[in-house]
């Protein structure tokens, strides 16, 4: 509902719907320039979601930083040939920063990282950055370092160079987290690296006031048929639920 709410105001938000997906899956590799691995598939996904949801705004912004953004490894095809670096051409915008990212595998996790750093200058709009399932940002990765023949470590999520990029909250940027207890990551200290002392706040669950707004904003969205809509329904999904949202947006195609 934050994020909705932000962008109809006008605010660009990166939006992490799923924090654990830059831990898990696709590619990895070992950067070269630094003591961190890169993850190109989720660098991609990132930036084609960014593309869909601010397309219009990212075409208005224009880069500030003018270095040259290092390229890694694609996602399956290795280090480019005769190339190091790629910079972007004077004049250019966040699109097409974006767009770069996603017509060059090689630069799509320096893209994402060089996107962290000119969403920090942007003037224009408010930016906000909104990453749920945060904690698992503080627990281990799915992938692993051959350390021997026969041995390997696992790499924490802090290793990953998206993640380094993002995790930080030791800043003046506008950014709300969220955990998920969904993400088994076990328990966590009460205080994290990388995080603002009490940063962190309980919120209650739904109450029926907001269950009733939410599951209206379903039935207007078409989510919800009018044959099938009833006050009596989503008063059953509430109790069902307990005022969990994410139960009751997996239970509200029942209605």
């Amino acid at each position: 509902m934050l994020v909705h709410w932000a962008r109809s105001e006008g605010w660009f938000v990166f939006y992490v719907p799923k924090a654990k997906e830059w831990t898990h899956g696709g590619f990895y590799y070992k950067n070269l320039l630094a003591p961190s691995w890169d993850t190109p598939v989720q660098a991609s996904t990132v930036l084609g979601n960014l593309l869909k949801s601010h397309e219009s705004v990212l075409q208005k912004l224009p880069c500030q930083i003018s270095e040259p953004i290092t390229l890694g490894e694609g996602a399956g095809v290795g280090l480019m040939k005769d190339a190091e670096a790629v910079a972007m051409p004077e004049g250019s915008t966040l699109f097409d920063l974006v767009q770069t990212g996603i017509a060059t595998t090689h630069a799509a996790v320096g893209v994402v990282v060089r996107l962290r750093e000119e969403l920090s200058l942007v003037k224009e709009v408010p930016v906000l950055f909104v990453i749920d399932q945060y904690n698992s940002w503080f627990t281990f990765s799915q992938y692993k370092e051959l350390t021997g023949r026969h041995s390997h470590r696992d790499i924490h999520a802090r290793e990953l160079t998206m993640v380094k990029a993002y995790r930080t909250m030791l800043h003046s940027d506008m950014m709300v987290t969220a955990y998920s207890h969904s993400t088994a990551v076990g328990k966590l200290r009460k205080h994290l690296p990388d995080t603002p002392l009490d940063v962190r706040y309980d919120f209650s669950r739904y109450g029926i006031d907001e269950v009733e707004a939410v599951i209206n904003y379903y039935y207007r969205q078409g989510l919800i048929s009018h044959e099938r809509f009833s006050e009596e329904k989503w008063k059953r999904i509430y109790y069902l639920a307990n005022g969990n949202g994410v139960e009751i947006r997996d239970l509200v195609r029942f209605i």
